[in-house]
């Protein structure tokens, strides 16, 4: 109970108010000569079917009324209703609550039922965003319209009077308990001009640097450096496979060009920048994506191991030693040691009477060998490009195309056209003369080669000029003059060229041939005869 009591009803301080529609303090004292509303008859409310000439019993008893002087007063038996000392609102003239109680309103949930004075009701306004609590007539702040009721203008502000806008919160005597400050609107406003400003520059912001961004990418030239290096070396290798934008990575994860879109412009820009090959180069740090192709270009900035067609294992071997800077003989020893884990394929395994099982599969072809790298590792990037190689080329299937029993025989028939063969219409003729020469009904040499090239091979040498003396009493396997047939394995690295000439000979009756020159010039036979003749060529020179 505060200072003035509650009475059942309350006054409608608010339409959201749980106790709105109670007809109490909202109205005007009524006076005497005052009009009522409906049809100018004062109206008494009716508690659960009771007439208006009833009273309402709390508690089972019947209180009196009195008036403003402490007589007891009956408006039964006068008739009269003391209009001076009774408001609507049920405060009379002494201050104290007078207990008329007030009509049920239909959307008031606590209205429908009245609760006795002294018993113990509910407190609606003990919680922090509870509605405040009524105040009495007498101490409420002058109004400027005193009207009906509740102004329903707002839910959640009280009006601001003419001239009151200068954002200053209501006195606290104002404000019921919990309610909260009514915060200034310029406020407000101000704090949403600065969020959409904030927004919108924001978003500006943003379309700016993505506009700016797609023009660089678009239409602006890629970054570059300018001039042929700062004078810094640096080693960079490309590997297999590499094209333009994976080539330019490489050089700019080495700091020789400042951007991959510079090297590929400038590759496309040089008409002979689609021939870059993978490989080592030695560049300078800070060129000009344009002088870096011309550089790449130039043989003067390879660093590769080259291997050429027709080498010899023996060969190669003493160059990997040396790009490696290792005693000799090193990486030879790893491949009689290592062959099998290198990766050759197994119809390349378990040859017998071999000199080299890595002979044949160390790919003619240019290979970045860094001084960082073992003899392994470059023996294995060799048989593995040898193996591409050969797969590409079907050897496994083609053999009995050309009338041999395996890719095996096909490898070694190959080294010996790259062997014998000097010029590429020299191969395809070479590669006949093999085949014609291992047929079974071969009667003019008898299935026998005889070919200097496998002699030279068991001997490790290059001799064209050899008795038959000499020839003819060795009886090593790799001696096509005295053993029928392919020699035991290939005797060097075919090349592409001799590759396609033995899957793709010519058809036109070779068997013999004759380096007259004894250097760059073959000529060919088809009968003994003929061959007798440039042999007589041959020794005259």
């Amino acid at each position: 109970m505060t200072e003035y009591g509650r009475g059942p009803g309350t006054e409608p301080w608010h339409p959201e108010d749980p106790l709105y529609g109670d007809a109490g303090w909202g109205a005007q004292a009524a006076h005497a000569g005052q009009q009522y509303p409906y049809g100018g008859q004062p109206q008494h409310p009716q508690y659960d079917g009771w007439s208006q000439d009833q009273q309402p019993h709390y508690g089972g008893q019947q209180y009196p009324q009195y008036d403003g002087h402490g007589q007891h007063f009956d408006p039964q038996q006068t008739g009269q209703h003391p209009h001076p000392q009774q408001h609507q609102g049920g405060w009379d003239a002494t201050g104290t609550h007078g207990h008329v109680p007030y009509a049920a309103d239909p959307g008031d949930p606590y209205g429908q039922h009245p609760v006795a004075y002294g018993a113990e009701q509910p407190d609606l306004y003990g919680t922090e965003d509870a509605y405040p609590p009524p105040q009495p007539p007498g101490h409420r702040d002058p109004e400027p319209d005193h009207d009906s009721g509740w102004d329903p203008r707002g839910d959640d502000e009280h009006p601001v009077p003419p001239g009151d806008d200068d954002g200053t919160e209501e006195p606290a005597e104002r404000r019921g308990k919990g309610r909260k400050p009514v915060k200034s609107k310029k406020g407000r406003t101000g704090c949403a001009l600065m969020v959409v400003v904030l927004v919108f520059g924001g978003g500006l912001g943003g379309v700016a640097y993505f506009g700016y961004q797609f023009y660089k990418n678009r239409f602006a030239p890629a970054p570059d450096y300018a001039g042929s290096g700062n004078g810094e070396t640096v080693t960079v290798e490309i590997p297999k496979g590499a094209v333009g934008a994976d080539i330019g990575r490489k050089l700019k994860e080495a700091g020789v060009v400042q951007s991959v879109d510079a090297f590929v412009s400038a590759q496309l820009a040089n008409p002979n920048g689609k021939s870059l090959q993978d490989g080592v180069y030695t560049l300078q740090k800070h060129m000009s994506a344009a002088s870096a192709v011309e550089l790449m270009l130039s043989p003067k900035s390879r660093n590769n191991l080259i291997i050429a067609e027709g080498t010899r294992n023996a060969a190669v071997y003493a160059l990997i030693d040396k790009r490696l800077k290792l005693a000799n003989g090193t990486t030879q020893k790893v491949a009689a040691k290592e062959y099998k884990s290198l990766g050759l394929p197994a119809w390349a395994l378990n040859h017998p009477g071999l000199k080299d099982p890595l002979e044949g599969f160390l790919f003619p072809s240019s290979y970045a060998v860094g001084k960082d790298q073992k003899p392994k590792d470059v023996l294995k990037a060799m048989v593995g490009r040898a193996n591409d190689k050969y797969t590409a080329l079907g050897l496994d299937r083609k053999a009995s195309e050309v009338g041999l029993e395996s890719p095996w025989q096909l490898l070694t028939a190959a080294s010996l056209v790259q062997a014998e063969g000097k010029t590429h219409d020299d191969f395809r003729k070479m590669a006949e003369v093999i085949y014609n020469r291992l047929k079974p009904d071969n009667t003019e040499t008898n299935q026998l080669l005889q070919f200097d090239s496998t002699y030279n091979y068991l001997k490790g040498a290059s001799n064209i000029h050899i008795s038959e003396k000499e020839i003819n009493g060795d009886r090593s396997a790799y001696n096509t003059y005295t053993n029928k047939g392919l020699p035991p394995g290939p005797i060097g690295n075919p090349g592409d060229e001799a590759l396609n000439a033995a899957l793709s000979p010519t058809h036109e009756g070779w068997m013999y041939f004759v380096a007259t020159d004894g250097m760059n010039k073959t000529e060919f036979a088809k009968t003994y005869d003929e061959f007798k003749a440039l042999k007589d060529k041959f020794n005259a020179n």
